[in-house]
């Protein structure tokens, strides 16, 4: 993963070549933007309740945040059974993946927002 300095480097980058554009232009993009830029904060937030896999869906990853709860969901219901080690085991596992998300909270919305300038970039420039 890029370090946040490049991640805010390519942001300013991406954001003099929407400066470029025609008055018209930047209407849309900022229009577009506005429904789809993320806030890190928000994103941060909602990591730390990496049980329930909030966050995924923030950044519309529908797959892994369903995944998320349904296997979170299973360790708590195999830690009322007679296995409760898988249970216990699913919980920490789910831990140790999202764990490293919380820490990298930051670049992971800086990233998708400026995937998201490029997207709209793009769409632009096809017009």
């Amino acid at each position: 993963m890029k370090t946040l300095r490049d991640l805010k480097q390519e942001e300013e980058s991406l954001r003099n070549e929407i400066s470029q554009l025609t008055d018209d232009q930047r209407r849309n993009i900022y229009q577009y933007l506005d429904i789809h830029l993320k806030n890190p904060d928000t994103y941060a937030a909602l990591n730390y309740f990496f049980i329930c896999g909030l966050h995924h869906y923030y950044l519309k990853k529908w797959g892994r945040g369903t995944f998320n709860i349904i296997i979170m969901l299973l360790g708590i219901i195999l830690i009322f059974t007679s296995i409760s080690w898988l249970g216990c085991i699913l919980i920490i596992t789910i831990f140790i993946v999202e764990i490293p998300q919380l820490f990298q909270s930051q670049k992971i919305v800086y990233q998708y927002n400026n995937n998201c300038m490029r997207i709209a970039l793009l769409q632009q420039q096809n017009m």
